[in-house]
């Protein structure tokens, strides 16, 4: 008779009623049910199992029933198993806990009967299914008692035991079978050859599944998640039934206690007094160390085969013993006694002999066994990875040995954590040189070690020599040699100066010599990096004299000795169109064609054809992004020495197909110049390191989990202090990380005799009918549209999805248009059109009187206060005025607007150029020359989508922006178009502001994204100003308080926001802000957001 315990008497009750309702339906619908399956019977669990599995299908069989019938029988079929077979699990968790706690009972008091197995078994199937940790731990400590008990008793249960215990610990079989790295190989075929990248990639893959409010900085700081075994992230490969999983687990867990605590239990003593776990994990290691044949078919593997021959095959007995071993050695080699460690140190050859194995199952154990023993055993340890696995790294001719020695290096690194800083100096350079390898695989496990390797270095104070007496003098002098590569990589002012090798047409700055050095460096070690300089501090000079002088040593080098690796190569110079002229002009100017024939490349496609045949005649190649992304197949087949992201910021979006196209470029030095690295957001940095070192800032999933996913939630304003606490570590890390390979220079610091530069918010009243406009509009359906859609996404707590970002995105387009001039959205679609147009005629007045356009009044006052133009006849004007100007616009209609309605018609004595899409781009750079050139020209029209990168336009002091950029990087950047070496006058900048409309509130935007890009690249952890959700609906009405006083100026910082945007931080503001695009180009607005479409909503509501 089966006993139940008290706790499942109401689920017992349960079971038998809902049973006898089953019977009694089956009786109902005629079912020939046995008649000892009576109402008034009792049951048990296995007779209800039995009721509703074979006896229902052996009745199902029998008779016909209607569907509906058969479908209700079948429901209530299943709801009465499930409740049985979790009475059934209940009732042996709680019977395994009262046996287990009898067992243990019995071996405390030493009182053992002289049959064993009701002690025993308990006690094993404790430590088999026992879900509370406490509870197995408690039982474990009991078996260690029970197998010490043992010893001198014959027959000795303990190899029994032991046996059991291992097939517990490699019971999954993913780690059993080698043959299961075959389904790896499917998956994941670029990164199954070595398995830490499948376990890295795996992680990163279901981080996104965890709760939003939890933080997931990682890890530990300056190691990689390796420790994680195949099992414990790998789905596709574990069993399809959880339970089963979770068993297994189970299981594993509770066998590596029990062998944990035997091994410290039976301490020193362990080989004798239990011979069979010593047996099964150290003397197989051993036996392959005293067997040079055992060793050499484990290591080598037919030598010349190891290049993927054999990968994923099905491994012989052998192999498979050893996964056994070196699972059991990496549980107790941490517990083993000190006195052991000598026999344990001789585990250390066969090991490494292990990672040349072709399985990479036994690679990734072995490796993972190795990390073991940098913690247990460092010294042995570390001496032999610098003797011998970095050697196996250098393998150039043989993938395995690379592959196991990388993933090896991995699971030391991880293993030591701050520990490894004493060998970083002997770790860097190697693991360096295998990140340009030709294997995917090594080079990703390469670029993640050298990552994490980066990060521990400013803790590196030269501490090495703590150990530095076990070194030979080989490697004290490699030491040394390596230790001043740390030096220069730390810090760019360490670099040993770089004496050109050809002669520059320039005297250099002492700041630029010293960029020189950090170019010439990264060159010498392979290294990519960021050239970040400040706007206008000669990024340009110094990429051609490094370009220039390592073309000209190669050319001589490979004269001298004809080595392959030194044949000359033609490099690539990639940058925005109206830059293309300028790059060849500067090339020209300061080096001479002995050096550097530069060849632009651009023209229509015929022309472009005819160009590719030049190509081998010239040694640099000057080409736009768009050009390249066009011709990518023929740029793409070219291996390059250099390749330059001139403006590389414009592949801050790693998924478009410009940044696609980029990265399938060949090149040994990879460098990208830009004055704004980030611009929006810190995944900015990560495409620019996916084009510089694939992997380094790992993959985008990885970076977001480890770095943007922590920093983003630490900004929120619900962020709890530990969300916030994991911000401040995520983002000092990424500086960390990501400091060596940049390197950034302000004009305050290096430029002492470069005139200040004052930015002044000159304000605007709106005209009455651009505020008729904007109040329209704030009664409109569209602005009612815009509200819920935005209401909508905090109600639900949830990111604003893409359509109504379309509605947030043309409402911000049409009030910036009313804000600049009411022309450029009144047209017959409009619904005020016919009513505007009738009061303008009746008062004498059109769309094109300046009064209309606040902007325009003021843009002509700021001309006349500057002393370009006049209010009095043209003949009294002088030739060359005291102040020339540059006159931004986003939006070519703008730009026509100034042209046409202020300058042609209020200011004829003006002169003026113009610089936008229209200019061919092989035309810019002499029309910039013109103007440096010719003092007599007053202005310069530009967009800022043309003119605001890289030209130099030092011939004007004075700067005014019509309209303003969302993106403050943008901004930035076209105001240093004046404001740059060779400046000799003081420049002023001047932002026209139609004040209480969203342009006064786009200010406050600027400085929130501004904080972000400060923080990573000069560390200065400023506290952000989030936006609120009422912020975002407050941009779409005007300031009923705004001040009424005349147009003025107001000095200041122009990155500070005209007006402090404090508030809460909602999901629906930042839904917002992450989902829309490039805020001023035009382009995507006629394309994606039809205006005219949208006018049809400005109706009342």
């Amino acid at each position: 008779e089966t006993l139940y315990f008290d706790e499942m008497a109401s689920g017992f009750t349960r079971l038998q009623q809902d049973a006898r309702d089953f019977i009694a339906l089956l009786r109902h619908f005629g079912l020939p049910l046995d008649p000892h399956f009576q109402p008034t019977v009792v049951l048990t669990v296995d007779q209800v199992i039995d009721l509703v599995t074979t006896v229902f299908q052996g009745l199902a069989q029998q008779v016909r029933l209607k569907p509906k019938v058969a479908e209700s029988l079948e429901e209530k079929r299943r709801c009465l198993l499930k409740a049985a077979q979790q009475i059934q699990k209940d009732q042996v968790i709680l019977s395994t806990r009262v046996q287990s706690s009898l067992g243990t009972f019995l071996v405390r008091l030493q009182r053992l009967p002289d049959k064993l197995n009701p002690v025993i078994r308990p006690l094993m199937e404790s430590i088999r299914r026992e879900e509370s940790p406490l509870l197995q731990e408690d039982s474990a400590h009991s078996l260690v008692r029970l197998m010490d008990s043992c010893v001198e008793r014959v027959p000795c249960p303990n190899s029994k035991i032991v046996r059991n215990l291992l097939g517990y610990l490699c019971s999954d079989p993913n780690l059993a079978s080698v043959a299961s790295t075959a389904a790896l190989s499917t998956a994941l075929p670029q990164l199954a050859s070595i398995l830490t990248l499948v376990n890295m990639q795996k992680l990163a893959e279901r981080a996104p599944v965890r709760r939003s409010g939890s933080v997931s900085g990682g890890g530990r700081k300056g190691s990689l998640q390796t420790s994680q075994s195949v099992e414990s992230v790998d789905d596709s490969n574990g069993l399809d039934d959880e339970s089963a999983q979770r068993q297994n687990e189970i299981q594993r867990r509770g066998a590596a206690q029990v062998l944990s605590l035997a091994a410290e239990h039976f301490g020193a003593a362990l080989p004798e007094r239990l011979p069979s776990l010593w047996e099964a994990t150290v003397e197989p290691l051993l036996r392959r160390r005293n067997s040079d044949d055992s060793a050499e078919t484990a290591s080598t593997g037919g030598g010349a085969t190891h290049n993927g021959e054999g990968e994923g095959q099905a491994a012989s007995a052998e192999a498979q013993e050893l996964v056994m071993t070196l699972q059991t050695l990496e549980v107790i080699g941490p517990h083993l006694h000190p006195k052991l460690h000598s026999k344990l140190d001789a585990t250390l050859l066969p090991l490494c002999a292990a990672l040349d194995n072709l399985s990479p199952l036994v690679r990734h154990l072995a490796s993972r066994c190795l990390g073991m023993m940098a913690r247990v055993r460092t010294e042995p340890t570390m001496a032999l990875v610098v003797d011998q696995v970095l050697s196996k790294l250098g393998a150039s001719d043989d993938d395995i040995q690379r592959r196991g020695a990388v993933e090896a290096i991995a699971c030391v690194i991880e293993g030591l954590s701050l520990r490894v800083v004493p060998y970083l100096v002997f770790l860097v350079v190697p693991v360096l040189g295998r990140m340009s390898d030709q294997d995917e695989a090594v080079r990703l496990m390469a670029t993640h070690c050298f990552a994490a390797l980066v990060r521990l270095m400013p803790l590196d104070g030269g501490g090495i020599d703590a150990v530095g007496g076990n070194l030979s003098a080989e490697l004290r002098e490699r030491r040394a040699t390596e230790r001043h590569f740390l030096e220069q990589l730390m810090n760019a002012r360490h670099a040993d100066n770089y004496e050109l090798g050809v002669p520059i047409n320039a005297q250099l700055r002492s700041y630029q010599q010293e960029g020189v050095n950090w170019l010439a460096f990264l060159n010498k070690y392979r290294l990519h990096g960021i050239l970040c300089d400040d706007m206008g501090l000669g990024k340009t000079l110094q990429s051609i004299c490094i370009l220039a002088s390592d073309h000209h040593q190669r050319e001589q080098l490979y004269k001298e000795s004809q080595r392959t690796d030194a044949k000359p190569l033609p490099s690539l110079v990639v940058c925005p169109p109206t830059l293309t002229g300028h790059w060849v002009y500067e090339v020209e100017k300061f080096v001479s064609s002995r050096y550097l024939r530069p060849l632009h490349y651009t023209g229509p496609p015929m022309e472009r054809a005819r160009l590719q045949d030049k190509v081998r005649k010239h040694n640099l190649v000057v080409a736009s992004y768009d050009i390249v992304r066009n011709d990518i197949d023929f740029f793409a087949n070219i291996r390059w020495n250099y390749c330059i992201l001139d403006e590389g910021h414009i592949i801050k979006n790693g998924r478009t197909k410009l940044a696609r196209a980029l990265k399938q470029l060949q090149a040994n030095h990879r460098l990208i110049l830009t004055g704004t690295p980030i611009q929006n957001q810190v995944l900015d940095l990560w495409s620019l390191f996916d084009f510089l070192m694939p992997g380094f800032l790992g993959t985008e999933r990885q970076f977001a989990q480890r770095f943007s996913r922590p920093i983003l939630q630490s900004r929120d304003a619900k962020s709890s202090s530990r969300e916030q606490e994991a911000g401040v570590l995520a983002m000092e890390s990424l500086h960390r990380q990501v400091l060596p390979f940049l390197l950034r220079r302000v004009k305050d610091d290096v430029l002492k005799d470069l005139p200040p530069k004052i930015i002044q918010d000159y304000y605007c009243e709106l005209s009455p009918l651009q505020v008729q406009l904007y109040e329209d509009f704030a009664r409109s359906r569209a602005k009612k549209t815009v509200d819920d859609s935005v209401a909508g996404a905090v109600a639900e707590d949830q990111p604003v999805n893409s359509h109504a970002t379309a509605h947030v995105f043309q409402a911000l387009q049409y009030l910036r248009k009313v804000c600049n001039h009411p022309k450029l959205v009144l047209n017959t679609q409009h619904p005020e059109y016919s009513r505007i147009m009738a009061g303008l005629d009746q008062s004498g007045s059109s769309l094109s009187d300046i009064n209309h356009a606040a902007k325009l009044r003021s843009l002509r006052q700021l001309l006349l206060d500057c002393g370009i133009g006049t209010a009095t006849q043209p003949e009294q004007e002088s030739v060359v005025h005291a102040h020339r100007a540059l006159i931004f616009c986003q939006l070519k209609g703008m730009l026509d607007i100034v042209e046409k309605d202020l300058l042609l018609t209020h200011m004829s004595s003006v002169s003026y150029l113009r610089l936008d899409g229209s200019v061919a781009p092989g035309q810019r750079q002499a029309l910039v020359q013109r103007f440096n050139a010719d003092p007599s020209i007053d202005v310069l029209l530009l967009t800022t989508q043309v003119g605001g990168l890289g030209l130099n336009l030092t011939g004007a002091d004075t700067v005014i922006f019509v309209e303003h950029d969302w993106n403050p990087m943008k901004d930035l950047q076209a105001m240093d178009r004046a404001h740059r070496i060779g400046q000799k006058k003081v420049v002023n900048v001047y932002r026209l502001i139609t004040r209480g409309t969203l342009e006064e509130k786009i200010m406050g935007l600027q400085k929130f994204k501004l904080t972000i890009a400060n923080t990573v690249i000069t560390q200065e952890n400023s506290s952000l100003n989030t936006m609120g959700t009422d912020q975002l609906l407050d941009l779409f009405t005007l300031d009923s308080n705004r001040s009424k006083g005349a147009t003025g100026a107001r000095v200041g910082d122009g990155m500070e926001p005209a007006q402090n945007s404090a508030g809460p931080s909602r999901v629906g503001m930042k839904g917002v802000l992450e989902n829309l695009p490039e805020l001023w180009d035009s382009s995507k607005y006629d394309s994606e957001y039809d205006l005219g479409n949208f006018l049809s909503t400005l109706k009342p509501k």
